[in-house]
């Protein structure tokens, strides 16, 4: 199993994703466009795709000209019935991919929010085993419609359109179920300055929050990396 992983921004990482690619024995071919690795012509050497989130919005060609190559590349993966994953900017780069529209700003959720599952989610293959309801962190400033052949699978009490599916295993999350404890913790470190000019309380929030929702959401995000790892074709 070999997945092209595309990261977007310094320091974002694949968290439990990546976990969940270790179990598997997955071979990982990391690419940082931004920092101007290539991306492959196509999506013929590789069994699945995962675009990382960043600090840009999914509109931003002209500051990271390779978006379009990005688009046509998660097109011929879903093409190929490949298995694709976006987290946050990725899952609005893959609603784009397939005409989605993207709201830049207005849509800010920070911190753990709760998200409830859809009808449509308990039969999904990567949803089915998750409960209705759970927290999981976020962190985004900006939103999409669905792609006119998107099913919708979860939402928010902020933001409507957290997780998609198109056709057997092309997935947009707008949270970040990668983001355990760990991870968290790593980002509030690294990104501590744009985190308060933000959100200046959240440095005396964090361990309190992470205490209440932490455990289920670490479960909650290790479940779906597993699931959506199993809709891998070999």
């Amino acid at each position: 199993m070999r997945v092209l992983v595309v990261q977007n921004f310094d320091d974002t990482g694949l968290g439990q994703v990546g976990t969940a690619l270790t179990e598997a024995e997955a071979e990982v071919d990391l690419r940082k466009p931004y920092l101007g690795d290539a991306l492959p012509a196509d999506g013929a050497r590789h069994d699945g795709l995962i675009i990382l989130g960043g600090g840009q919005n999914a509109l931003a060609d002209e500051t990271h000209p390779y978006f379009p190559v990005l688009l046509g590349l998660i097109r011929d993966f879903a093409a190929r019935d490949h298995a694709v994953l976006g987290i946050c900017l990725g899952g609005q780069l893959v609603a784009r991919a397939f005409g989605g529209k993207n709201q830049i700003g207005g849509a800010t959720e920070f911190g753990w929010q709760r998200i409830a599952l859809t009808d449509a989610a308990k039969i999904d293959p990567v949803l089915a085993t998750l409960p209705q309801q759970f927290p999981i962190f976020e962190w985004h400033d900006d939103t999409f419609s669905l792609p006119d052949k998107a099913v919708k699978l979860a939402e928010s009490g902020g933001v409507s359109n957290q997780v998609f599916r198109i056709g057997r295993a092309v997935y947009g999350f707008q949270f970040h179920f990668e983001a355990d404890c760990k991870l968290v913790r790593t980002w509030s470190d690294i990104f501590a300055d744009f985190i308060c000019s933000h959100h200046p309380d959240w440095a005396e929030r964090l361990d309190g929050e992470m205490a209440v929702n932490g455990p289920e959401a670490d479960a909650a995000g290790l479940a779906i990396a597993r699931n959506w790892v199993a809709a891998i074709r070999r």
